[in-house]
């Protein structure tokens, strides 16, 4: 190969820093892959916004692909529902960019005022992946703004979840004002104990009862402000006949808090404020640890957010966007090109080749003719076509699928390690402090009794038993996090170390949509080679630049004649030879081949071939399952697709995996069921709608997606495609973050014995108490997080940070 063919093939976009692999455009001396990425470069130059490329090198996304029809932000009743504020002048939006990866992508977005008068200011939350804009709308639209996003490369994703509004949102004022409170108490609390602990001079000590009044000033509010949480909840486990960890935790504080008081208003001892103020303000922060959970991803996913804001209807020979929410029976609509159906509708006009995978889970379009139903979900891949709606979208399948009542299942109930020992821990408290109490009594020492009872109530507290648990799991939520794995809450981390039963979907699960194999089955030689090379370099479709990249080097021929017509292929005509390349209705034949992608090639109406473009499996997949069977897990596959490719899958999963194919939605709910009621704790891995019940119903279900902000069914945890080899080691971690909370129970355990050794004897001093308990508290906060940190190096899960990371 000539040098300067090799140089041109090394070239990459400038702007996105794909490959540029035809000819490129040049502006500045610089390569660009195609049109768009040369146009946002322009106008950033002229913009005076050339900083962009300083802080990363090709910060942008690639521009190729076609753009979305934005005409139905011209509605106000849709506008009125997307804006956040809006008054006579300007008007605030928050738009979900789920392109913004970089500190590039921040500071153009915070510059967009430089693009356009109308833009007042622009914030940017990374870790949300949102911008909220303020702008004048009598100067720019709000179309025109999203337009200006488009073309700069950052388009909104806007869909009709963003329309209704709904979502849970994680409220911690509450939790954090009583931190505050308690927190206040602790610190004053404990500098007027100072003297106390240190022994009082004769001048401190004129001052004792009145430092005495101010610690119970000072604990009045923790106990009914900072602790009401514990008391409501101790109060409803009582009343549920059954035990929580709040229970003993509530009777602690209010022991502490009643032998407190009463030592300071009889005069007969300091009291234990400090201590009181301490525990509360400890367990108030390890519950706010607890509470703080990923929440830029959502876990609680609907269909909303996977259609679209409007659809176009055509009325009175016009076209006119309006909400889905107003969608009627009987309305006809236009789909275009990559757009979703938004209802059941019946094919009117053009040709339809509809792409059901998120629905069914197999990786094809089907073709539909005239008068046959389309259902909603499935995607339009061709020319527009224009449909008549038959049912309204509350009652469309997809709808109706994704609220099967089958999916709603009752809340999983798994019993963390907490939830056991809570059964039996507050039993045996009381049983100790009783014993105590009985003891000094039948002695005849009633003073020790009531000591001895109420010192051991307070010792032996499990507030380092309630730190344990959330300081752990939410340290390993952090490392998960670096590596791409976003769990749902610390709870599911103890589900995942319970699992023995693994379960694959494969479309999507194990395949990567973002790695794909093309095949060729027939006869090609060279010349017929360097002819389809020089036609599908005239398109921009995917599978012409797939056709083009699988060829390679060839000769490259001009085209006497060219034309490609959306959606169905190409034909060209070279001097006396005509090549015609596309679907199987394009070029008259009957379909041989159903699955995947197919492209079928003519020349000079011979048939020499078809073209299919598979989705590889991804990266590391049999170490992934050999690593899995090594550790004893049960390992299966359920699938919507059909068996085409079991030969390879036998060869990776173990002989005794179940594979099972062209499974319904339905199908893979049942099969979940069928393991667990026979004694497995089942993980579901999935992606689409045909695995919601699935993973719904099993005891841990993860949505892989190669996309995390994208749409992925309700789950307990989101896998990013990239780390889909490291899933042997996050089962093994979350084992390893049990484990740590049984130690650091061991080691809380130990404190227990040593403070109750002293506080059955009736004989525990304040500052013995004072002492003791911040230090059992140190002591488990800090073990648990070095040693989650270990096991996370261990696992190799802590030698990179996460690129986000890096980058910000």
């Amino acid at each position: 190969m000539p040098e300067s063919e090799q140089i041109v093939k090394k070239k990459t976009c400038f702007h996105c820093g794909d490959k540029v692999d035809s000819i490129p455009y040049v502006l500045d001396n610089r390569n660009f892959c195609c049109l768009g990425c040369q146009t946002v470069y322009q106008v950033l130059n002229e913009s005076n916004l050339h900083h962009y490329y300083r802080y990363n090198q090709h910060p942008g996304k690639s521009q190729k692909g076609p753009k979305a029809d934005l005409s139905y932000l011209d509605e106000p009743n849709i506008v009125a529902k997307l804006v956040d504020y809006k008054d006579e002048d300007v008007t605030m939006i928050t738009f979900y960019i789920p392109v913004i990866h970089c500190s590039s992508c921040i500071w153009l977005l915070e510059h967009l005022y430089k693009l356009h008068v109308g833009i007042k200011s622009s914030q940017v939350d990374f870790m949300k992946k949102q911008a909220n804009i303020t702008f004048k709308h009598q100067e720019i639209s709000l179309r025109e703004l999203v337009e200006l996003l488009v073309q700069i490369g950052y388009e909104p994703k806007i869909t009709l979840q963003d329309v209704v509004k709904e979502g849970k949102k994680l409220n911690q004022r509450g939790l954090i004002a009583k931190i505050t409170v308690a927190g206040f108490c602790f610190g004053n609390s404990m500098m007027i104990s100072f003297p106390e602990y240190f022994g009082m001079a004769a001048f401190e000590q004129q001052y004792a009862s009145f430092f005495g009044y101010m610690n119970l000033a000072f604990g009045i509010p923790v106990l009914l402000y900072s602790a009401s949480d514990y008391f409501k909840s101790a109060w409803l486990s009582l009343k549920q006949k059954r035990l929580n960890l709040d229970v003993p935790l509530a009777l602690g504080i209010f022991v502490l808090f009643f032998r407190s008081a009463f030592e300071i208003l009889t005069q007969t001892g300091p009291g234990f404020m400090d201590t009181l103020c301490s525990l509360v303000f400890f367990i108030l922060v390890g519950k706010w640890v607890q509470q703080r959970t990923y929440y830029h991803i959502s876990f609680e996913r609907d269909y909303r957010s996977y259609f679209p804001v409007a659809v176009t209807v055509i009325e009175e020979e016009s076209e006119k966007p309006i909400q889905i929410a107003d969608l009627k029976v009987g309305q006809r609509i236009l789909v275009r090109n990559n757009e979703i159906v938004p209802a059941d509708a019946i094919l009117l006009k053009g040709n339809a080749s509809v792409d059901f995978s998120f629905v069914t889970g197999e990786s094809k379009a089907v073709d539909k003719t005239l008068g046959e139903i389309i259902y909603a979900g499935g995607r339009q891949i061709g020319e527009v076509i224009e449909l008549e709606v038959i049912k309204p979208v509350s009652q469309s399948y997809l709808t109706k699928l994704w609220n099967n009542e089958s999916f709603k299942t009752q809340e999983k109930k798994f019993d963390t390690f907490i939830d056991f020992i809570s059964k039996y821990f507050t039993v045996a408290l009381i049983s100790i402090a009783v014993a105590a109490c009985v003891f000094w009594l039948i002695g005849g020492d009633s003073s020790k009794a009531w000591g001895a009872f109420t010192a051991v109530l307070i010792i032996a507290c499990p507030c380092a038993l309630a730190l344990s648990s959330p300081f752990t799991l939410s340290a390993a939520l952090s490392i998960f996090d670096r590596n791409k794995f976003y769990i749902k809450n610390t709870a599911a981390i103890e589900q995942l170390s319970a699992i023995d039963c693994v379960v694959f979907d494969k479309t999507g699960t194990i395949s990567s949509p973002k790695s794909s194999l093309m095949l060729f089955e027939g006869e090609l030689d060279e010349d017929g080679r360097s002819l389809v090379s020089s036609v599908c370099r005239n398109s921009n479709h995917p599978l012409s630049r797939e056709i083009v990249k699988w060829i390679g080097h060839t000769v490259i021929q001009t085209a006497d004649v060219f034309k490609e017509i959306t959606g169905k292929g190409m034909e060209a005509l070279f001097d006396t030879t005509e090549v015609k390349i596309g679907s199987a209705s394009f070029l008259g034949i009957k379909n041989k081949y159903q699955d995947g992608s197919v492209v079928y090639v003519m020349i000079n109406d011979v048939m020499k071939g078809y073209f299919t473009l598979e989705q590889s499996w991804r990266q590391g997949l049999s170490e992934v399952v050999g690593a899995l069977n090594k550790e004893g897990y049960d390992l299966h596959l359920i699938s919507g697709d059909n068996e085409r490719r079991s030969d390879a899958l036998k060869l990776i999963f173990p002989t005794d995996a179940r594979l099972l194919f062209n499974q319904s939605p339905s199908d893979k709910l049942h099969k979940i069921d069928f393991w667990q009621e026979r004694g497995k704790q089942v993980c579901m891995l999935g992606d689409g709608l045909n695995d919601a019940g699935a993973l719904r119903i099993a005891d841990l279900g993860i949505a892989v997606s190669d996309d995390i902000n994208n749409f992925s069914p309700g789950c307990d945890a989101i896998l990013d495609g990239d780390s889909f080899a490291k899933l042997p080691s996050f089962f093994a971690f979350a084992k390893d973050a049990v484990k740590v909370i049984h130690m650091s129970f061991a080691i809380s355990l130990t404190y227990n014995v040593i403070g109750l050794s002293f506080a059955v004897q009736g004989t525990m001093s304040p500052l013995f108490a004072a002492i003791l308990m911040p230090i059992s508290t140190v002591t488990i906060i800090s073990f648990t997080s070095m040693t989650t940190r270990w096991f996370a190096r261990r696992r190799r899960l802590l030698s990179k940070v996460s690129q986000a990371t890096k980058e910000i």
